[in-house]
This record gives C-alpha cells, sequence and structure tokens, in this order.
C-alpha cells in the first residue's frame, strides 16, 4: 500500500508555476529607439533650396555618411516601445546639388533587404 502525497507537496509545483507566471509578466522592457529623432513639423520645414546647413539645422546630422552618395543624406528612425509589437519607422532621403535641396523623398519604407 502506497503512502497518500501530502497536499503541501502536491500544491508546491502550482505554487512555483504561478511565481514564475507572475514575475515573468513584471519584467521591465526597455524602449528601443535608434537614429534621428524626426520630429514631422521639422520634416515639413526642410524646402527645395535649403542649404545644408539649414536642414542639418532642422533635422540634426545624418546618422551615417555614404562615401558614394555625397549629395544624399539619409535619416532614419526607429523605436520600439517596451512589449508593443508596434515598431514606429521612417526613412526620409534629403537630395543634394551644388549644397542646396533640390528633392526631399518621405516616409519611404525601413527595409533593410
Amino acid at each position: 500500500m502506497t503512502t497518500p502525497i501530502p497536499v503541501k507537496h502536491r500544491l508546491k509545483p502550482v505554487a512555483i508555476l504561478i511565481a514564475s507566471l507572475i514575475v515573468g509578466a513584471c519584467v521591465y522592457r526597455i524602449d528601443i529607439q535608434q537614429g534621428n529623432v524626426l520630429e514631422p513639423e521639422a520634416v515639413e520645414q526642410v524646402e527645395i533650396g535649403m542649404t545644408r546647413s539649414q536642414v542639418q539645422f532642422l533635422l540634426g546630422t545624418p546618422m551615417v555618411a555614404d562615401a558614394f552618395h555625397e549629395e544624399r543624406w539619409d535619416y532614419a528612425y526607429y523605436l520600439r516601445r517596451g512589449r508593443s509589437r508596434d515598431i514606429d519607422r521612417r526613412w526620409i532621403v534629403v537630395y543634394f546639388e551644388e549644397d542646396r535641396v533640390v528633392r526631399l523623398d518621405r516616409d519611404l519604407i525601413l527595409d533593410p533587404t
């Protein structure tokens, strides 16, 4: 004949499982922000004919200087807030000729492939 397992020993695995679920739900996830913060108001102020220094004043220095495209500045922005699956991505390209803006591409799809 087997002896019955005491109640406290049967509840221990359940208590451990519940405690691990509670602790796992309380883990803080930081916001991940990369690139240039692109305020819509600042982007709207960029106009054809502006100088490089005017664009840099409004949008900041581009994150990466491309040696193959000196007449092009790329501004990329990526934000993922904590546990959210929503990702905010923005990519703006400013084209220059003779140090003046000639074209501005906004809301491009940021795709690393």
